[in-house]
């Protein structure tokens, strides 16, 4: 009887820890969603905030965060924050991309490294473990040889590191970026809300990693603020009903290289 009682127990454990796993089979990146350009320099999305350089047969982009906490007091359900660096998916429709997801699970917090090459599902970096205040660099990089895309994201703060390689169909190679994602779907559809990040701050004047934000195509390299102004967009997330929070990111450094994206609770 108490070998029955103890093997209950333990199984009741094991599936109130499972229960608090992040779900990262419901979660997909993917291409910037409801864009309205402005014309101006910026745009707003419900997806996506941070920022993009346009361009044309763009071979590398650069970037660097630093891990943000997610604040998961008062939320029952799940919450998802992502932060990366990609190519492609401002006015296209893959994404080959990088980066850390920051995660409310009920009022459980979680963190893990990840890759995507859109419109093929996330993959977990399980090599990379992060935790808030991490310095995160990453790259995607192009290669004409090969028509591989590899992508690259190393935690800085631990020296773990993980890249990987694939042929992406379709590729446009018309744009980089830098961006705070809130993915899709929840088992109904539909964009999923955002953790409470507080601020997130990308590029070298937060992580001192130099070189990063940074992209090169075929008329420019350098960081984000040195393309045309013309040529990079400033872009800032509105509320959903299913993903109600907004993100929004401020001017760029004098230098070009930083910026930073501030949750915000849904509008009155």
């Amino acid at each position: 009887m108490r070998y029955t009682s103890l093997m209950r127990c333990s199984r009741l454990g094991i599936l109130s820890a499972l229960a608090f796993l992040p779900a990262f089979a419901q979660v997909q990146l993917g291409r910037i969603q409801d864009k309205i350009d402005h014309g101006n320099g910026t745009a707003e999305s419900t997806n996506w905030s941070g920022y993009a350089a346009l361009g044309s047969s763009f071979n590398s982009a650069e970037g660097s965060w630093i891990v943000p906490a997610a604040n998961c007091n008062g939320v029952a359900a799940q919450r998802y924050a992502a932060f990366w660096v990609g190519i492609d998916g401002y006015n296209s429709s893959t994404v080959e991309q990088t980066g850390t997801m920051t995660v409310c699970i009920g009022k459980t917090p979680s963190y893990y490294a990840w890759y995507e090459f859109y419109p093929k599902a996330m993959v977990e970096v399980t090599s990379v473990r992060v935790t808030p205040g991490d310095r995160i660099s990453a790259s995607v990089v192009y290669n004409s040889t090969t028509q591989e895309f590899t992508v690259t994201i190393t935690d800085q703060t631990t020296g773990r590191s993980f890249n990987t390689s694939s042929k992406v169909s379709g590729a446009d190679r018309s744009s980089a970026e830098w961006i705070a994602e809130a993915p899709c779907c929840t088992h109904s559809g539909g964009i999923l809300p955002l953790p409470n990040f507080g601020t997130a701050s990308f590029g070298e004047d937060s992580t001192a990693i130099t070189g990063t934000n940074f992209a090169t195509d075929s008329a420019n390299s350098g960081s984000i603020g040195s393309f045309l102004p013309v040529n990079w967009i400033e872009i800032n997330k509105t509320g959903t009903s299913s993903s109600p929070q907004i993100s929004t990111c401020s001017a760029l450094s004098s230098d070009g290289t930083s910026f930073t994206c501030t949750w915000g609770k849904p509008p009155a």
